[in-house]
């Protein structure tokens, strides 16, 4: 009984922790200091993503590696300097890019409102206006965050791996007061973006003593794969897109990940237990229900907040 008490106790102070994160940032945060700041993030977003179509998916992924560490403080934005080595260059971020587009629209932003908005504000706004610039749902972003002062890149060890397992995933999501269901409806940004082959290479190369390849792929998938990442690969940016219309915001991730066509562990892990694959096919069968779920996880996981100023620039602590 009392082993059964401590544990509830500790649930109800994690769930009050995590409430009293999500009540600290409201919708209209902006409205009287800085009612314009939204719509001009939207538009250096949609001026990028005419430029380059791959700017919806590294805004997304950004702001995500920005959550996973301390929370939804813009830290991911910080530059190394000369005693410290920060988190964009720990090894799961160098290949995030598009940081200009945040910079961007920090420098509009700040022409207008000096000292207002923050930079993990505007991260989480531009990843909002990725989706629904891409063909997805738009939502109301809770505001207020403040920006971190604290950026280690040791500390990018914490993000899950595209090589994780069931375990290993609701392991990392559960850390952060996510559960199952934002993990398979957060994994649906897999439908924007492009992997290199590193990050699938244990898939399709040496898998196990017995195979090469992961048995769970569709054969011509996997050929498909070997042949664009061949195990003595040089071609410096080569990979694969993440879905088959990887600059549309859809649900046909999921329709491909049923069809043995997933391209990382951490996406075919999502089939091993019965309670993600049966939210897989329901994902794969409605897309509605789909951006319903991968908004509400948006939400709650951008509700994680945990820094304590706001920056004049993001790349620099002020």
């Amino acid at each position: 009984m009392a082993a059964a008490w401590s544990l509830a106790l500790a649930l109800s102070l994690l769930l009050l922790s995590i409430s009293t994160l999500v009540n600290t940032l409201s919708t209209n945060y902006y409205d009287q200091t800085c009612p314009k700041a939204e719509s001009v993030i939207t538009s250096v977003v949609k001026k990028a993503m005419s430029n380059d179509k791959t700017v919806p998916a590294a805004l997304l992924r950004m702001h995500f590696h920005d959550c996973f560490i301390r929370g939804c403080d813009a830290s991911v934005l910080l530059n190394s300097t000369s005693k410290n080595q920060a988190e964009k260059d720990g090894p799961p971020n160098i290949s995030l890019h598009a940081f200009y587009v945040i910079d961007n629209a920090k420098k509009e932003v700040e022409a207008m409102c000096p000292g207002v908005v923050s930079c993990a504000d505007i991260l989480a706004l531009s990843a909002k206006d990725a989706v629904a610039l891409s063909g997805g749902p738009t939502w109301n972003v809770p505001k207020g965050r403040k920006d971190g002062r604290i950026s280690k890149a040791i500390d990018t060890r914490q993000l899950p791996a595209p090589t994780f397992n069931i375990s290993q995933l609701q392991q990392s999501f559960s850390q952060r007061g996510l559960s199952m269901d934002d993990l398979v409806a957060l994994s649906g940004g897999h439908t924007l973006g492009f992997a290199h082959c590193s990050s699938f290479q244990n898939r399709i190369h040496n898998f196990n003593t017995q195979t090469n390849v992961d048995p769970s792929m569709q054969h011509s998938f996997a050929d498909s794969l070997r042949s664009v990442c061949p195990i003595h690969n040089k071609v410096k940016n080569a990979g694969a897109t993440l879905d088959s219309t990887s600059t549309t915001f859809d649900n046909a991730y999921y329709k491909l990940l049923l069809q043995g066509k997933s391209i990382f562990s951490s996406d075919q892990a999502l089939l091993n237990i019965a309670r993600t694959k049966a939210l897989v096919s329901k994902f794969a069968t409605s897309q509605e229900e789909f951006e319903e779920a991968f908004v509400k996880s948006m939400i709650k996981m951008s509700s994680i907040t945990g820094g304590q100023e706001v920056r004049l620039n993001c790349r620099v602590v002020r």
